[in-house]
């Protein structure tokens, strides 16, 4: 004889989600009440007393008032938002409601008594979910007679805004639940992604090992707050570097997040730098305290002021050398970028290739450049042959003798590097900067070649040189000041946004950006998550420009595994071996969009 448990017992799916229970009226829970609020459904809020329901009230007006002053909604439409919403101190007000999510403080012992109260109000069918963003929603739905009913809705903050909503189940979640939470939650306009119940979920599990890498580097003091943060912005597209970013989310927040991951995932990627923990125990929050890795005007002002750690205006690099005429090395896509962006800034360039064919595919590539910028209003034909004259080609490296800068773009092969430095040790007047445009490559192993390793130095472009505006300017433990100096100096007089770093595989962006990438392989590896929710989730949550999987494929699997691979030997850190996904990938030839099959197949498009 069988007996049917409450958990075996689940409703047809399709659920009727009429009214909506939100407790927790803080900045998330109100935007949450507000969202449900928006698309139609009653929604009942509790809070613990009447203060805190007076701020859940304000939080709703202020955030109601913004959108009517945009133009997001009328005024009629703000009251009938408020009007559906019933705001309470008392969890039995939850009785007839179809769908509860908890907001509260992210404290496992508080949500659990929640959840456990609840088994007592609400009815059999009733769906529990917690907006948890790290907390275990498994142990959570342990404290409810049903955990299959109980599953975590992570919204972003803030809730009207966000688009993105991390679905989380749990090995009890029923599928009915499931999918009728999603179905929820693509009613309210939002765009969820499902994944299991692991401290971090999908975005924060990326994030925060980023962010984390972030304070590492700052801690070794291998760049500047300013330069690691203006390499994320400018090489990547993020909209904010990982240092103020973390100063946004809270150094407290981010060290609570990062420690309970790494609890339960033990991964040493993911415990907290030693000096985010210094920060958060001497108080230095972020914005909110007024002081993180910035300082800022006040307690919760965005606006960053000087502090000890400002460089001085008056230390604006300077021109130590006397630059009139800069040498090229090479003719491929990113030599003939970086030629085209000295002869615009003013420069005499005489650009060096293997044969006419390729220095006269150079001189097409820039007049070809100019002349899609002269169809869009964006340059002249006077213009166009102002640069052109500026520019020189040879096939002779002999011709190089003459320069005050030459940069190489040649092949990313270290003995082809190094038999060209020793070439053009011979060649250069003496004081001639020699520069690598080298991403990975040890420069050190190129300033060891010459007679002159003062004046060797990384001047690491990013493709399209034309377009992107940061140049990594790369010091070995041979570089003289003054080289370095000139460097950036020359960067400026160019357009170009100089940070400073020194000789280490992936310099300052793609040592966060390649361990990052690794970590969404490893998360689809372990089908955590698809490829397409793992990119919705960093696009939307993060606001980076482009999901993980995008750019790998834009960026080429095997390039990729190839810096992975270089980082791996460099820093011997077991969480940057690369991904055997990816190793297996490039074994198979899908290399991304240049052979039309990677994380995504091209071949249709």
């Amino acid at each position: 004889m069988t007996s049917t448990s409450p958990e075996s017992t689940a409703p047809a799916a399709g659920r009727d989600f009429g009214t909506i229970g939100v407790i927790g009226l803080g900045t998330m829970g109100a935007g949450i009440a507000e969202v449900f609020a928006r698309n139609g459904f009653s929604v009942v809020g509790v809070e613990l007393n009447d203060d805190a329901v007076a701020r859940g009230r304000q939080h709703l007006e202020h955030s109601t008032a913004r959108a009517v002053k945009r133009g997001k909604i009328t005024e009629a439409e703000q009251a009938e938002i408020l009007g559906r919403i019933q705001l309470t101190t008392s969890m039995k007000d939850l009785t007839d409601a179809d769908f509860v999510v908890e907001a509260v403080v992210e404290s496992l012992e508080i949500k659990k008594g929640i959840f456990r109260e609840l088994d007592d109000i609400v009815g059999p069918d009733t769906v529990l979910a917690t907006n948890t963003s790290s907390l275990s929603v498994t142990e959570i739905s342990t404290a409810n007679s049903r955990p299959g009913r109980v599953i975590g809705v992570h919204f972003f903050n803030p809730a009207p805004v966000q688009n993105l909503v991390e679905i989380i189940r749990t090995v009890v979640t029923e599928q009915t639940v499931l999918d009728d939470v999603k179905a929820l939650v693509e009613k309210l306009g939002k765009n969820p992604v499902v994944c299991g119940d692991k401290a971090g979920f999908i975005a924060n599990t990326l994030l925060f090992g980023y962010l984390n890498h972030a304070v590492a580097m700052y801690e070794g003091k291998y760049a500047s707050r300013e330069d690691i943060d203006a390499a994320m912005r400018f090489g990547c597209g993020y909209p904010m570097g990982p240092l103020a970013l973390l100063d946004l989310i809270g150094l407290d927040t981010a060290y609570e997040i990062l420690d309970t991951m790494y609890k339960q995932g033990r991964d040493r990627l993911h415990a907290p730098a030693p000096l985010l923990k210094q920060y958060v125990t001497a108080g230095l929050l972020g914005r909110k305290s007024g002081r993180g890795f910035y300082t800022y005007e006040a307690p919760d002002s965005p606006i960053v002021v000087d502090d000890a750690h400002t460089p001085s205006a008056d230390d604006k690099p300077q021109l130590k050398h006397d630059i009139k005429q800069v040498g090229v090395v090479g003719t491929g896509t990113m030599a003939a970028g970086i030629a085209e962006v000295f002869a615009k800034a003013g420069f005499d360039v005489l650009f060096v290739g293997r044969s006419q064919d390729k220095v006269d595919g150079v001189l097409a590539t820039v007049t070809r450049n100019f002349d899609k910028q002269i169809q869009r209003g964006r340059a002249t034909e006077e213009g166009k042959a102002e640069v052109l004259a500026r520019l020189t080609g040879s096939t002779s490296l002999d011709d190089l003798k003459s320069v005050d800068i030459v940069v190489e773009a040649i092949a990313e092969d270290l003995k082809i590097k190094t038999t060209l430095f020793e070439n053009l040790d011979e060649i250069c007047k003496p004081g001639a900067i020699l520069a690598t445009t080298t991403s990975s490559l040890p420069i050190i192993s190129m300033a060891k070649v010459t007679k002159r390793p003062q004046d060797v130095i990384g001047m690491h472009f990013f493709n399209p040189a034309t377009i992107m505006k940061l140049v990594e300017v790369v010091s070995t433990v041979t570089t003289d000041e003054d080289v370095t100096e000139t460097t950036r100096a020359l960067c400026d007089q160019v357009g170009k946004v100089a940070v400073s770093c020194g000789d280490r595989a992936g310099f300052i962006v793609n040592a966060l950006l390649f361990p990052y990438l690794n970590d969404a392989v490893k998360m689809l590896e372990a089908h955590y998550a698809t490829a397409d929710d793992i990119d919705v989730a960093m696009k939307q949550g993060c606001a980076l420009p482009m999901g993980p999987f995008e750019l790998l494929d834009v960026v080429g699997n095997d390039v990729s595994l190839a810096i992975q691979r270089e980082l791996y030997l460099e820093f011997r850190e077991p969480g940057f071996a690369p991904a055997p996904l990816l190793e297996h990938l490039v074994t198979a030839g899908y290399l991304g969009r240049k052979t039309k099959r990677g994380f995504r197949d091209y071949s249709a498009r």
